[in-house]
């Protein structure tokens, strides 16, 4: 009995080490047999019997397998790069191996599957893997668009996407257009925002080399900006509301833009509030001077060239440029390109609220004034400029948000005193920061802005002492002028009258 015991875990034993090392030579004999074919065969014939033998297993497989290439022929493939830009953001923690890189005009990292890594995403419930598989092709005949200089070895990218079979149709029209939506929203809220102006000299080339651009550092937020708390949530809710209703656009038969028209005094924070919104919003600005353009031709160029998701802005528009009068008459020497020759009014409509408006999606155009009332009533209607914003005077809630912002205070003892003058003077938000700026200590600077802001009045009220003074004087004179009008034309009827006598007599 105890013989047979002792002899059936020796048996075992030497049963599994037969079984290790046949494994052990049938992976050593596939790896020889992998080493020489990779070495006398060619890459291509290798990776045709791998594509053949995944292909024979795959019909007995339960799952589909999507390859997204990173090229269309000679363009991007626009699907690759929303799932590189998407599946970046799921990237794990416990993911090994990652690749980094950073933009010269970015603001953010981007991380991004390094070749052969596979990554796990859920969607509805559903599982999907994904893989980035990388070859290299060495061919003269081969030429990569991401490389120019690369044209005797380069690297073939592409993206497999694997599920099973049955959510086929739901991957093409759910799982699909949800990364393309979720890669737009990435790449906007991590984008550097740029500000472009135009390079006239390259204005007569190609249309997307006519606008330059910097990055826009404007640190400007809704946060701290010196304005009413009801207009800034106003002006939030409204660009909420524009950037969430392309639908609704194209359904009414609209173009997708919003008109905004800010007027006020100067340093009332006109350009502040545009720095806002474009921070908010995540969208590029670009600034437009209308004085140094020649022609309608010139404009429509530059607004075609504008990418979607921007502002245009026209600052000062009551004084950049002197519109032709749509209503005048032509002159003999006058021919029907002249219109052509200028910007005019008409010109500048039309790409407000015309046909050319249409040309670009989710755009804002704002125009800056000093004098709203100098412009043509055409410019300030809805549908052209849907929103009016009066960029006001500095109020005491627009005081209060500048102290926190420069001082760091919520409340004062000196507030009440500064609040009071505030409302008795009118004195901008930049004059009031300017004041905030001069002194380290904060009872010294807010005892410094009280002084400002009594100095100022009593200034303001000598101003309007003097031009009332000047308008009684001026008055006095039209009257005294008028007078002696009338005491001429009665001394002219007498004349008549005289002579009229006169003659009456004679007869």
């Amino acid at each position: 009995m105890s013989f047979f015991s002792s002899s059936k875990p020796d048996s075992n034993l030497a049963t599994a080490k037969a079984v290790l090392s046949t494994a052990a030579s049938v992976a050593a004999t596939a790896m020889v047999i992998r080493s020489v074919a990779s070495e006398i065969l060619p890459p291509e014939f290798i990776s045709y019997v791998r594509e053949g033998l995944r292909s024979a297993l795959s019909r007995f497989a339960s799952e589909t397998t999507m390859v997204i290439e990173e090229f269309d022929g000679l363009v991007s493939n626009q699907i690759y790069e929303a799932a590189e830009t998407y599946l970046g953001s799921k990237i794990s923690p416990s993911t090994q191996r990652l690749k980094v890189t950073k933009p010269e005009t970015e603001d953010t990292f981007i991380l991004t599957m390094e070749r052969n890594e596979c990554l796990n995403d859920v969607f509805n419930g559903v599982k999907f893997n994904w893989v980035l598989v990388c070859r290299q092709v060495e061919t003269r005949l081969f030429h990569n668009p991401r490389d120019m200089n690369s044209t005797l070895k380069s690297e073939v990218r592409s993206l497999e996407l694997s599920f099973h079979k049955k959510h086929k149709d739901m991957v093409l029209n759910s799982y699909l257009p949800f990364i393309l939506r979720e890669a737009k929203s990435l790449k906007q809220e991590t984008k550097a925002l740029r500000l472009f102006t135009v390079d006239y000299q390259c204005m007569y080339g190609n249309p997307n080399d006519a606008w330059t651009g910097i990055n826009l550092d404007h640190p400007s937020t809704f946060d701290t900006l010196a304005m009413e708390r009801d207009l800034k949530e106003f002006v939030v809710r409204d660009l909420e509301r524009f950037v969430a209703r392309k639908e609704h656009y194209r359904k009414v038969g609209k173009a997708w833009k919003r008109g905004y028209l800010l007027y006020g005094p100067p340093g009332t924070g006109k350009s502040s509030l545009i720095a806002a919104m474009a921070n908010y919003l995540r969208f590029d600005v670009y600034d437009l001077e209308l004085t140094e353009l020649r022609t309608n031709s010139d404009l429509r160029r530059l607004l075609i060239a504008m990418a979607n998701r921007s502002i245009l802005v026209v600052e000062d528009i009551d004084c950049t440029i002197e519109f032709h009068e749509r209503r005048a008459e032509p002159t003999p020497f006058s021919s029907a390109n002249n219109n052509d020759r200028q910007v005019t009014l008409s010109g500048l409509l039309n790409f407000v609220d015309g046909l050319w408006s249409s040309c670009g999606d989710e755009r804002i155009i704002v125009f800056t004034t000093n004098h709203k009332e100098k412009l043509d009533p055409a410019l300030l209607r809805p549908g052209r400029m849907d929103v009016h914003i009066h960029m006001s005077y500095c109020t005491p809630c627009g005081f209060r948000q500048l102290s926190s912002n420069y001082l760091g205070l919520k409340e004062h003892d000196l507030f009440p005193q500064i609040e009071e003058e505030i409302q008795k003077t009118q004195v901008t938000p930049a004059e009031v920061a300017e004041q905030l700026l001069k002194s380290n200590d904060t009872e010294t600077c807010l005892k410094q802005l009280i002084d400002f802001l009594r100095e100022k009045k009593e200034r303001q009220e000598e101003l309007e002492a003097k031009r009332k003074e000047q308008e009684a004087k001026d008055k006095e004179e039209q009257q005294k002028k008028e007078l002696d009008d009338g005491g001429k034309e009665e001394g002219v009827d007498n004349d008549e009258k005289k002579s009229t006598t006169e003659l009456n007599n004679t007869c």
